[in-house]
């Protein structure tokens, strides 16, 4: 019998389906609507943005760093644009070698260029974008863009470099800029937000010198610009812009010229001379030799070079003015003089027998050559340059005594100048040496140790910038300037000068009749002392004291004999001195390291630097020339005009620029020649330990 369905059932059951399928066909329809209303309501301003960043990019447009200039307008430091190839190693498929060497095959790439890259990539590990060859010719561009297609990660970009038209000239006071390191990129980190956001895109940064202490103002101020970008992330289209603020343009007391005539002057030989406007505390010169050529950095430098430079036993990165100190040796008896009078430890007139040694406990202090110069009072005491009157003013008056009458002068403090850097060097007292040792035996001073402090020698270490700054307040009746290299820096857009800030001048409280004393014995060193050879014949009336510093102890029963020694063992050369004697205009402090008889060496050099500097006047060639080789006391031949000296160096003809001291000159724009030859550089010498002329 056949069994009959029940549609009724059979329709009820289709019905309850049909309700349940609609029922999920309509909650996935307001799910979908639901969603729609997020995303295009709710959402809608955040996805626009978002969708708005894909299609463009904020991109910060470096500035132009600023310009700086010596006092009379030289461009020191430039700008110039040029094409870098540059690679993105973590967009870079299959091996980097690889991609090299078939770069190399469109580009030339030397060893060079290959090792200063890997360099560069082993302390940049962050980088995108790492430089492989920079300034490139328009064919080299060219045949690249041809075969861009091979190379996925790389590009060629046009950027910013800066130029030292003038190569070594100056190194040290200049400095250098180089990429922003680790350590670098860390301090900025920690700068407000405002100057972080300034920093972003910035790839380069001072290193050293004016290009580092001034690096906020050379700097400049970022712009940005928001362009249309590709899928792949290329730029499309500039859809807007805030341009950047070049850097100030930042102008130095040095005089340019005077600079690089002190460096020819010294040549080959090592040492340092600053020179000061005592009045002001401006830095006219400030010349350490050997130097280096700082455009071997702005690329990032090789290891071969670098090498060559950090290695060399002559310390060509040493900035010896500002860094590299020195016992001051017979230097030191003018201020010792000061001391005396300030305290009350001896009057002018008081006499002293020089018997050519002194005898302290049981040692010989000895004098030059042993010879005697018999009686002498503080004027001859300097003219002579007598030990035996400064053995035993140093015993009368006690280290502590004279630590705390050359403090002020300088000795052994920073002086504040406006580069980074300066060393303190070492002015000694009981507590120095308490907290300079450890072992408590060699804490305790002995009073044989204060005995060869009177001459210059013992722990005293001086840097030339303090025996400048010094002599100064000496030639300025004891007013204080604080040195500083920088004079204004100029603002890009509306052209106004801003003076740099600097302390008010500070009076040491000299009487003047004490200071009247020792000018006029350093003024005696130049008519009937050591130095009276160097300045026969001078229109002018300078001041000054000859110096030499033992760069070896010498035995108490031996003799110095410099053909004995090696070269970096013999003494060095000092001279202090300032012009004209009634109202100087510059003050000096000059070493030549090694160099011997500080009249044979460092008071001919600091004598040209004078007749420059107050008569305008450039030593001979042949004067140059018997200078360099230590061989010249006056000048000798017919010196030239400073202003007729041709500029840029190595120029012939009229010179390019007739800027003297007495009237600055307009900007000279710089000059794309390259740098000149390096120069011999020397090593740094020991310390100093016993007498010194």
């Amino acid at each position: 019998m056949t069994e009959l369905r029940n549609v009724e059932a059979d329709l009820a059951r289709f019905r309850v389906r049909v309700f349940v399928a609609s029922l999920v066909v309509l909650l996935a329809f307001v799910l979908l609507a639901s969603r729609l209303v997020w995303l295009q309501v709710v959402r809608h301003d955040d996805f626009s943005q978002q969708a708005e960043s894909n299609r463009t990019a904020i991109v910060p447009v470096v500035p132009n760093r600023g310009l700086i200039l010596d006092r009379n307008g030289i461009v020191l430091a430039s700008n110039y644009s040029a094409y870098t190839l540059e690679l993105s190693p973590a967009r870079i498929p299959g091996g980097l070698d690889q991609t090299i060497d078939a770069l190399s095959e469109v580009i030339e790439i030397s060893p060079r260029d290959r090792r200063r890259f890997k360099k560069l990539l082993e302390e940049m590990k962050s980088i995108d974008s790492l430089p492989i060859r920079t300034k490139l010719t328009d064919e080299e561009v060219a045949r690249f863009a041809v075969q861009r297609y091979r190379f996925p990660g790389v590009e060629i970009k046009a950027r910013l470099f800066r130029s030292y038209p003038w190569g070594e000239l100056a190194s040290h006071v200049v400095g250098y800029i180089g990429r922003v390191n680790q350590s670098e990129k860390k301090a900025i980190e920690e700068w407000s937000e405002e100057d972080q956001a300034n920093y972003r895109g910035t790839e380069y940064i001072g290193k050293l010198g004016v290009e580092q202490a001034y690096e906020k103002q050379l700097h400049g101020i970022t712009g940005v610009e928001q362009v249309e970008t590709s899928a792949g992330g290329r730029a499309v289209r500039r859809l807007a812009s805030s341009p950047s603020t070049p850097g100030h343009t930042v102008q130095l007391a040095i005089d340019i010229k005077l600079q690089k005539l002190v460096e020819d002057l010294y040549g080959e030989r090592r040492g340092a001379l600053v020179a000061l406007d005592p009045k002001t505390g401006e830095v006219l010169a400030f010349v350490s030799k050997p130097t280096f050529d700082p455009n071997l950095f702005v690329d990032g430098i090789d290891s071969e070079n670098w090498q060559l430079l950090n290695e060399s036993i002559d310390k060509p990165l040493l900035n010896r003015a500002l860094r590299g100190t020195y016992p001051p040796g017979s230097t030191y008896k003018p201020f010792m003089a000061l001391g005396a009078l300030h305290t009350g430890k001896r009057s002018p007139s008081h006499v002293i027998n020089d018997g050519g040694s002194w005898s302290f406990g049981g040692h010989v202090f000895r004098s030059h050559g042993d010879h005697g110069l018999g009686p002498v009072d503080m004027y001859l005491s300097i003219v002579k340059s007598s030990n035996v009157y400064y053995y035993t003013l140093a015993n009368e008056m006690g280290v502590d005594l004279m630590h705390d009458f050359m403090k002020p002068l300088g000795f052994g403090q920073y002086t504040g100048i406006d580069i980074n850097g300066e060393v303190r060097g070492v002015l000694p007292s009981q507590a120095w040496k308490r907290g300079y040792f450890r072992r408590p035996e060699h804490q305790k001073w002995y009073a044989g140790e204060t005995i060869s402090l009177g001459i210059g020698q013992g722990y005293n270490s001086f840097t030339m910038l303090q025996l400048a700054q010094a002599t100064s307040i000496v030639a300025n009746g004891g007013v204080k300037h604080r040195p500083h290299i920088v004079l204004a820096t100029e603002d890009p857009v509306t052209k106004a000068k801003v003076p740099v800030d600097r302390p008010a001048a500070e009076n040491l409280g000299f009487k003047p009749e004490h200071v009247a004393v020792v000018r006029k014995a350093m003024v005696g060193v130049t008519q009937q002392g050591t130095s009276t050879r160097v300045f026969a014949g001078a229109p002018y009336l300078s001041g000054g004291k000859t110096g030499t510093a033992q760069a070896v102890t010498i035995g108490q029963k031996e003799k110095y004999n410099a053909r004995k020694l090696e070269e970096h063992q013999r003494d060095h050369a000092l001279y202090i001195a300032f012009a004209p004697a009634d109202d100087p205009k510059i003050a000096i402090a000059a070493v030549v390291e090694n160099a011997g008889f500080g009249a044979a060496s460092a008071a001919p050099i600091t004598r040209r630097v004078f007749d420059y500097w107050l008569l305008g006047h450039y030593p001979s060639e042949e004067d140059l020339e018997a200078v360099r080789k230590g061989q010249a006391a006056a000048p000798i031949g017919k010196p030239r005009n400073a202003s007729e000296v041709a500029w840029p160096p190595g120029a012939s003809g009229p010179a390019v620029l007739a800027a003297t001291p007495a009237a600055p000159a307009a900007v000279v724009a710089a000059p794309a020649a390259s740098a000149p030859a390096p120069l011999a550089l020397v090593p740094a010498s020991a310390a100093v330990k016993t007498s010194a002329r």
